[in-house]
């Protein structure tokens, strides 16, 4: 009698790790069974005409829950990950309150039970208070991990010297992850902001303000034996320096620092570019172009973090700095694709097998047998317009709006659920915590 499985995905361009293939792909039980033809099961999914990808992973978001529900909450941002083609999001920190603790870790972990669309983990905020309890944190169930802040950035979290950034590292084994901008030349440089024009922000949050952080926490990390990955990079100095400690050192850039220039995005945009670091020139996007080529960064991830249209219409530097993006990273990534700028080998390496490879997650970030049955289903022939009312997010905008692109995700599957499809959502959010190596333990 022929084997049954829950679904199956057929007739589709099925990105292995091998490469493509015209094959159908077999799940059960929330887990990928086996690849080839001939299967049955209660639910088949037509794919004819599309990629299938291994799930996305964006493994930088700000949801705002809990204390800034007004901008975002985790219902709502992952609604647009999902929406986009995102399967699992790693939050971040900055919350109200922080989530530096042990039991602000698992209210936020209770608050996402049954309410997040896709999988999900959440940073640890560092502080000065917490730094010896790190090694602790970092282990928690639904951890991803370690957040540093540098360079002050939305809420109260700052670890910005020497000192006090050697204590963090000190204690614990993963990787931290790093927002890079070296605080007392900002304060240095408050000057150079220049009211009501945003298109003075990367100006005093300048490059040398980018490399002098990346520069010391390298060295720090090398003092301290800790392995670093350093967030939303956005100049080209910073990714040939990175380039050169990838021993120790792993790397993000963010789809607006690939797509957006200053020259055009702050006359265009005003303070809707502003965020940290900043956008900048096309110089220096041109400039994160080339070292991406070269395969320096390691992931893409959105820097999704909303603010309401009445915050962003503050006049600069009142108005806050940030932008949603966990629902266009998809999109904008596959038109690049479409451009030639990026090959499908490279976007899916950046999205799904580079976070797991360097996030150590267990069963995720592949399409292979017993990993978790997790696809980003994509039609990359697809033109269409960014329009407000496809967008999720409870900050209701983005940069992109009015864009034209190619390529979009039609649908976004979870351990085997179909979360989204064309545009529609499941009954029911199916999201649970990722696991990780550092802290998984078989049963």
């Amino acid at each position: 009698m022929a084997e049954s499985f829950d679904l199956i995905l057929r007739n589709g361009t099925v990105w292995t790790p091998s490469g493509p293939a015209e094959t159908d792909v077999a799940v059960r039980d929330g887990r990928i069974v086996a690849l080839g033809g001939g299967f049955s099961g209660a639910e088949t999914i037509d794919c004819t005409g599309l990629d299938v990808l291994p799930g996305v992973i964006d493994s930088q978001v700000h949801f705002r829950e809990p204390g800034l529900e007004h901008k975002e909450d985790l219902e709502s941002g992952s609604r647009a990950a999902v929406l986009g083609g995102v399967t699992a999001v790693f939050e971040m920190p900055n919350t109200k309150p922080n989530t530096d603790s042990a039991e602000a870790l698992a209210h936020k972990l209770a608050r996402a039970r049954d309410r997040m669309w896709c999988d999900h983990a959440f940073y640890v905020g560092a502080t000065a208070a917490n730094a010896t309890e790190l090694g602790a944190l970092e282990r928690l169930d639904g951890a991803a991990g370690i957040k540093v802040f540098m360079g002050a950035s939305t809420g109260d979290l700052l670890v910005s010297d020497d000192a006090e950034l050697a204590r963090v590292l000190a204690h614990g084994t993963r990787r931290v992850a790093i927002h890079a901008e070296d605080e007392a030349r900002m304060q240095a440089r408050l000057d150079e902001r220049v009211p009501g024009d945003p298109a003075s922000h990367p100006v005093w949050r300048d490059d040398e303000s980018a490399l002098l952080a990346t520069r010391r926490i390298v060295r720090l990390a090398r003092e301290a034996g800790r392995r670093i990955h350093v967030l939303h990079v956005t100049t080209p100095a910073e990714l040939e320096f990175l380039g050169q400690n990838k021993d120790i050192a792993t790397c993000e850039v963010t789809p607006q620092h690939l797509t957006l220039a200053g020259e055009d995005a702050y006359p265009r945009l005003g303070t809707y570019a502003q965020m940290n670091p900043p956008i900048r020139s096309g110089a220096h996007r041109d400039g994160l172009w080339h070292w991406l080529r070269q395969g320096v960064p390691d992931v893409i991830g959105s820097d999704h973090a909303p603010h309401t249209v009445a915050e962003k219409a503050q006049a600069y530097p009142a108005s806050p700095s940030g932008m949603p993006g966990v629902q266009t990273l998809v999109p904008l990534m596959l038109d690049h694709v479409a451009a030639g700028r990026l090959t499908m080998q490279r976007f899916i390496d950046l999205t799904s097998a580079g976070p797991q490879r360097i996030f150590g997650l267990v069963t995720k970030g592949r399409i292979v047998p017993g990993y978790d049955a997790d696809f980003t289903i994509v039609d990359r022939a697809h033109r269409w317009t960014v329009e407000e009312s496809w967008l999720a997010s409870r900050a209701g905008w983005s940069p992109f709006t009015g864009m034209t692109l190619t390529g979009k995700a039609l649908g976004t599957i979870v351990r085997g659920h179909r979360v989204m499809w064309e545009g529609e959502l499941a009954a029911q959010a199916h999201g649970r915590p990722v696991r990780f190596e550092a802290t998984y333990r078989p049963r």
